[in-house]
């Protein structure tokens, strides 16, 4: 029963995803390009502000016309982060390349609250606004404001010289705060007064041959696993993390860390995490937007023509926007009429053998049949039937001498010899009619038989999910733009891997089996 709901739900899922409708997206931002994050007004959608390599630009009628809304000098005038006012809806702080702006007139216009010694500290890439102070990450540390940006002090330690990536923290617990960073991820229960480390990263340089050219480098500039923290709305307990090696999760604020399942995934490396009112999850990673659900990754972005997403927002309507390097984009839904399942199944499963054939093949292959533990029972039933056997042999050396005489012409004669040994040997059948009633090989083997269930249920877990993992990116390259070589290319990278993971849990049959299927 539970393999079959196993793969009753792996069918529907496969299916529900793939062919129910794909995300259309829709690009808003006429023209614009390089937008690194964008913000929404929280009384109306149509009012949204971008952050882009140029300034910030800002619609009034759900992107239709934009109009420009500042402009930074000097070199590094990237607009790294939007905020919104926490009391006055018509404020908007913007962390930039060249200090921490703001703006109480709803971006007519802007203010610079906050300019660091050195280019990394004016570099700023995120803002936290709490009532009664101002958290600013930059690329050089973390600055507090406990005056509204009038005044500033340096946090001291790994903080005071880390590169800051984000913030985290629920409304309902505005005491307790989680920050990523390069040196890890570090967690504040007193708003911000102290602060734990609670995952640790050891940051790297970028390359060797960078490190050559300029054996000065600063210390931001080095490369850490870490970018991006998020908390679930509806579970305060439940932390994520995006790395380079996945997606972490922490379900008691950060004391234990798990990585998250990566099917779905075509590369582990996530940037970005996205949480919506209802506590769903999306990530960005290199190869796309994906929404994770019921233990798995689904990719939406198939229709977004851009590759490169730097930020991902949701609107009060809760519409998905990509930020991106060809411009802001918008999720739709586009109908993709849905065949019938057997065709589907037909389709993506000809000539290759059935979930079924795999599992049969699996199990035989790491020999946790049930059969196995018949034949054990049995052959404990039949023990008790059979008698024990033993055997023995004695000797016995006595000393009997006598002596051989009468004759001249004899060899030996008148000789003292010894008389020869005597054996005797003894067979002994014996039955242990109680073990008919209980044996105890019993123990043993019922041991052995839990431990066998337990593997074969895990065994079959992973061939349900390796199997329709496996199907569903053969429909996914089919969803594929021809051009799009770079994405086909990790398709196929990932179908590879898929089955050489059913390879190795089927000792070369699934191959072997489509091979012959199509010889």
């Amino acid at each position: 029963m539970k393999r079959a709901i196993a793969i009753l739900a792996g069918v529907g899922f496969v299916f529900g995803n793939c062919w129910a409708s794909e995300p259309a997206w829709q690009e808003i931002s006429r023209g614009m390009i390089n937008v690194k994050t964008a913000l929404f007004q929280p009384d109306n959608p149509k009012v949204i502000y971008i952050g882009t390599d140029k300034g910030i630009f800002k619609t009034e009628d759900g992107g239709d016309s934009w109009r420009k809304a500042l402009s930074i000098r000097g070199d590094k005038h990237n607009i790294n982060y939007l905020a919104p006012g926490v009391l006055d809806k018509k404020t908007v702080y913007a962390a930039t390349g060249g200090g921490l702006f703001f703006s109480t007139n709803e971006g007519q216009r802007w203010n610079r609250v906050f300019k660091g010694k050195n280019s990394f500290e004016t570099d700023c890439s995120a803002v936290l606004l709490m009532p009664d102070r101002i958290y600013l990450g930059t690329q050089c540390g973390l600055f507090v404001s406990k005056d509204n940006g009038r005044s500033w002090h340096k946090e001291p330690g790994k903080l005071g010289n880390s590169r800051i990536f984000n913030f985290a923290y629920l409304p309902k617990e505005p005491d307790c705060l989680y920050l990523a960073c390069a040196d890890g991820v570090f967690k504040s229960v007193n708003s911000g007064k102290d602060w734990e480390r609670i995952f640790s990263a050891h940051p790297v340089e970028n390359s060797a041959e960078l490190e050559e050219e300029n054996e000065d480098r600063d210390e931001q500039e080095r490369h850490s696993a870490i970018r991006h923290i998020a908390i679930d709305p509806h579970n305060p307990d439940g932390i994520y993390l995006a790395t380079d090696r996945g997606v972490y999760k922490s379900k008691d604020r950060g004391g234990t860390w798990e990585l998250l399942s990566e099917y779905g995934l075509l590369s582990r490396a996530t940037q970005f995490l996205l949480f919506s009112d209802k506590a769903e999850l999306y990530a960005v990673s290199k190869s796309g937007v994906f929404n994770y659900k019921n233990e798995r990754w689904r990719e939406l972005s198939f229709n977004l023509s851009s590759r490169q997403i730097n930020f991902l927002a949701l609107d009060k309507g809760a519409h998905l926007y990509a930020c991106t390097e060809k411009g802001l984009y918008r999720m739709g839904s586009g109908q993709v009429e849905a065949p019938g399942s057997q065709d589907i199944i037909a389709q993506y499963s000809k000539g290759e053998p059935e979930i079924q054939e795999v599992q049969r093949q699996a199990i035989k292959y790491a020999e946790v049949s049930p059969e196995k533990i018949n034949f054990w029972r049995k052959q404990a039933a039949v023990k008790a039937i059979l008698p024990k056997l033993s055997a023995g042999i004695g000797r016995d050396t006595g000393d009997l001498w006598h002596w051989e005489g009468g004759s001249t012409t004899k060899l030996y004669d008148d000789v003292l010899i010894k008389g020869r040994d005597a054996l005797d040997w003894d067979v002994t059948l014996t039955w242990d009619l109680s073990e008919l009633i209980w044996n105890n090989d019993q123990t043993s083997i019922d041991t052995r038989s839990r431990l066998m269930v337990q593997l074969r249920d895990d065994i079959l877990d992973e061939v349900n999910k390796l199997y329709f993992e496996r199907m569903r990116v053969k429909m996914e390259m089919d969803c594929l733009q021809i051009e799009d070589r770079k994405k086909r290319f990790e398709k196929e990278l990932r179908l590879r891997e898929l089955t050489a993971a059913l390879d190795a849990l089927t000792g070369g049959y699934f191959s072997s089996r489509i091979q012959r299927n199509h010889a």
